[in-house]
């Protein structure tokens, strides 16, 4: 079950100062330590960029997350005892504000990206309708415009996204029809002013790993007209071309580390995307 975001980041802060309640009980029953209420979580970047030790000592507060993981295959790293308590050592990679709950990793590629907490985890979700099909949703406002640069530094931890300068297919996907395809949406009158016709879907026919092949179709379901319009088709390799140069402009720092000088050491070609949207294997995308 999906839950709204603001439910979900205090689904974690709650988890986390019950956490925190608990050790220090602990720690007064053997007369150690007096327990003190729990703080709120501090971003990173919060006064002078240090973060306050709690009662319980610092490995009772999460610390930003390096590069620990780097280059890494999630394959073989989700298997090592004790994985799930080590990524609970570290804040959030993205949002540096809630303890981090599941270890993000590229499915395309098999790389591990970072720790994460559940709302970032759950923000970045696309939203399948099928197997090769996403709908377009508003939080891609926040991915791809508000914290653009936040995502794309997230999404290129993966080695090979980073390597081949691109995204995961469904995020290329949805990245085509958001930003790519905007000038050709329909609007339509509104009290104050136009807006956008329906929602944005895209689709694509193909694999990833035959670029040749593969083909996004951007339409337009829930017009007001009651059409469903076809936006346009863009070939894979085309869209790529097209990231690579918004990248360079909206994100220069991340363009600046990707390239396919970096390539050694890759699979030959990139691993399907198989999508379950009832599974938890979703939710680590």
């Amino acid at each position: 079950m999906w839950l709204p975001r603001g439910v979900v980041r205090l689904l974690d802060a709650a988890e986390h100062a019950e956490t925190r309640w608990l050790r220090a009980a602990r720690t007064r029953e053997t007369g150690t330590a007096v327990a003190e209420p729990p703080s709120r979580p501090r971003r990173a970047g919060d006064a002078d960029g240090r973060r306050a030790t709690s009662p319980e000592g610092p490995a009772a507060s999460p610390r930003p997350y390096g590069k620990e993981f780097e280059g890494q295959l999630y394959s073989v790293l989700s298997r090592k005892p004790g994985i799930a308590r080590k990524v609970a050592e570290w804040v959030c990679a993205v949002c540096g504000g809630a303890p981090a709950a599941v270890l993000d990793h590229c499915h395309e590629h098999g790389y591990v990206r970072a720790p994460v907490c559940q709302s970032c985890n759950t923000r970045e979700r696309p939203d399948h309708l099928y197997a090769n099909d996403v709908r377009v949703a508003n939080r891609y406002t926040r991915l791809f415009h508000t914290d653009a640069d936040d995502w794309l530094r997230h999404w290129h931890r993966c080695t090979g996204c980073r390597a081949r300068t691109t995204l995961p297919l469904p995020h290329l996907a949805a990245w085509t029809a958001f930003i790519a395809c905007r000038p050709l949406r329909p609007t339509h009158r509104a009290p104050r002013g136009r807006e956008p016709c329906g929602t944005l879907r895209v689709s694509w026919a193909g694999s990833q790993n035959a670029p040749r092949s593969c083909l996004f179709t951007v339409t337009v379901d829930f017009c007001p007209a009651g059409e469903h319009r076809v936006l346009a088709r863009v070939p894979y390799r085309e869209a790529a071309e097209r990231f690579r140069g918004w990248l360079a402009e909206t994100a220069p720092a991340v363009a600046a580390a990707s390239g396919p000088d970096r390539l050694d050491g890759l699979p030959a070609q990139p691993r399907p995307v198989v999508v379950d949207p009832g599974g938890e294997g979703l939710g680590l995308f």
